[in-house]
């Protein structure tokens, strides 16, 4: 028997996570001795704040190890809907929150709980790799709406205004945004807002798990305007601006039947969060971010260390680069390199080049074509100076032998 003979049709949809396979590349070049650089993974190098860790040590004294609400304990819901009044201006009850194991699953319930199938979802691209595969997951059919670096990735009201038919269900777009690093002003996000309230049976989530980690000015969410506030459902977390990967807590806020849908699906799915990583998560909302020595030490090494690559990159021949606003990723044009070889290899698209890069270089980057930008790669910058400078090096020295 051939084992996909028996699996459900919904599994042949689907497709590895890209960046997770290229770290996975990269642990096995590791593990045979070679010194790999990985600039393929979305998470920062630093160690989670220890007034965090001493929340999630306490509630273990304290006996948080039972099973806790499937929308995560009200003291955190109430925590986050703070969070959103003193950060963001927003006025959210706390049974519009519900808490998830990381920002992805609470994407997955937002799908899950609005697409049918057929329902056609927005997408700008560059996007992040799982907006795709959970369309799929969902039966939805996702519309993507190309942009290039020349308009630092982000798209138009007259491109969304084309896009949207009456199939169109959702929107989904994150600022700043994984992979490119695009940040969208305020009154860029005004002008799409416009164009919302104009159909007002089209729902927007707003990824904004990089909110803090935002180099030009304060985080602006497309929740602010009010025609549109009860299209919007905000998606965020921990992970990005706390260092807190590992701990699996993601949050949304959103119209409340939304919410209670999104609770519903999550109860059939996995319950509530970690208690643990619950009560860590709500030392971490408390925090006032513009009081936080821990943030704004990231915030300023990421912002070093964009500066550092930009500047490296740029030394590249044919390596196209912009200056992103957010976020801790550069995505660079390398179309430059197509139809190129070094005699032994061709460059016929960013998996290839992604692909050479790993085994000559040794150093893991993951391709553009992952986020529906085949003439890009992204890079991340969630390592060292002298990491990212070795790095950098490396890529130079190696796409250089390809003519």
């Amino acid at each position: 028997m051939i084992l996909t003979d028996i699996l459900a049709d919904r599994l042949s949809k689907l497709s590895e996570s890209e960046t997770l396979a290229m770290t996975r590349k990269s642990r096995e070049l590791q593990a045979q001795g070679h010194k790999v650089i990985n600039m393929s993974i979305g998470q920062p190098d630093f160690f989670t704040p220890n007034y965090i860790k001493e929340a999630a040590k306490k509630a273990i004294d304290d006996n948080f190890t039972f099973y806790p609400p499937v929308a995560g304990f009200k003291e955190l819901r109430e925590a986050i809907a703070d969070k959103f009044k003193r950060d963001n201006g927003l006025d959210y009850d706390c049974s519009q929150v519900v808490v998830s194991t990381g920002a992805k699953q609470a994407l997955a319930n937002v799908v899950l709980s609005l697409v049918n199938p057929g329902d056609e979802v927005v997408v700008p691209v560059p996007y992040w790799v799982s907006y795709r595969e959970i369309i799929k997951l969902a039966e939805g059919k996702a519309v993507f709406l190309p942009t290039s670096i020349e308009s630092d990735y982000k798209i138009t009201p007259a491109q969304l205004e084309k896009a949207i038919t009456n199939k169109t269900k959702l929107f989904i777009f994150s600022s700043p945004c994984n992979p490119s690093g695009s940040v969208y002003t305020k009154d860029e996000l005004k002008a799409l807002a416009d164009v919302f309230a104009r159909h007002k049976d089209v729902f927007v989530i707003s990824d904004e798990i990089y909110e803090h980690i935002n180099f030009e000015a304060k985080h602006e969410s497309i929740a602010q305007f009010y025609p549109i506030k009860d299209q919007v459902i905000i998606v965020n977390g921990v992970s990005k601006g706390f260092a807190m990967t590992g701990w699996r807590l993601g949050y949304i806020a959103a119209p409340e039947a939304i919410a209670k849908a999104c609770d519903k699906l999550q109860g059939q799915v996995t319950s509530g969060a970690n208690t643990i990583a619950q009560q860590a998560a709500l030392a971490a909302v408390s925090q006032d971010p513009d009081k936080s020595e821990d943030m704004k030490q990231m915030r300023n090494a990421f912002l070093e260390r964009r500066d550092v690559l930009i500047k490296l990159l740029k030394e590249i021949p044919g390596m196209k680069v912009n200056v992103p606003k957010g976020a801790f990723y550069l995505f660079p044009d390398i179309s430059h390199y197509f139809g190129k070889s070094d005699g032994e290899t061709t460059i016929n698209d960013s998996f290839d080049l992604a692909e050479y890069v790993l085994e000559k270089a040794h150093v893991a980057i993951v391709p553009g074509s992952a986020f529906g930008s085949p003439e890009c790669v992204r890079l991340s910058y969630a390592a060292s100076v002298e990491e990212i400078t070795e790095a950098a090096n490396r890529l130079k020295e190696k796409l250089g032998r390809l003519r």
